[in-house]
């Protein structure tokens, strides 16, 4: 009977072993989530940072900007690094260049307040 069983157990097919994942397919795949990452979420927040840059580095007197904390004003004065800000009548506040999160020249400012 032992030398029946041993017959059985030699013609059962070798169990199939998967190889492990390919290195290339590794590194072909995370290099592929990457480029993924930087077209839809970097590139675009770089573009907008660039684009604010400019705006800000164009900015003169009499201009409307909104600061990331949520002042609305009109650029009295333009410094190196500050802007003079008229937030009210007789209230003016210096702020730093880098606080401006929205710019809005004369012309979009006065075609806003009309439509409102």
């Amino acid at each position: 009977m032992s030398h029946f069983s041993t017959l059985i157990l030699a013609q059962a097919p070798a169990p199939t072993v998967k190889p492990p994942p390919d290195g290339l397919n590794m590194m072909v795949m995370m290099l592929f989530f990457f480029a993924m990452m930087y077209l839809l979420m970097i590139r675009p927040q770089q573009k907008r940072q660039k684009e604010l840059a400019a705006q800000i580095a164009a900015t003169k007197t009499g201009d409307r900007v909104v600061t990331s904390g949520g002042i609305h004003g009109i650029i009295a004065n333009v410094k190196e690094k500050t802007f003079v800000l008229k937030v009210a009548d007789n209230v003016k506040i210096e702020i730093d260049k880098s606080a401006v999160a929205t710019v809005l020249k004369v012309a979009e400012a006065g075609a806003a307040e009309s439509a409102g």
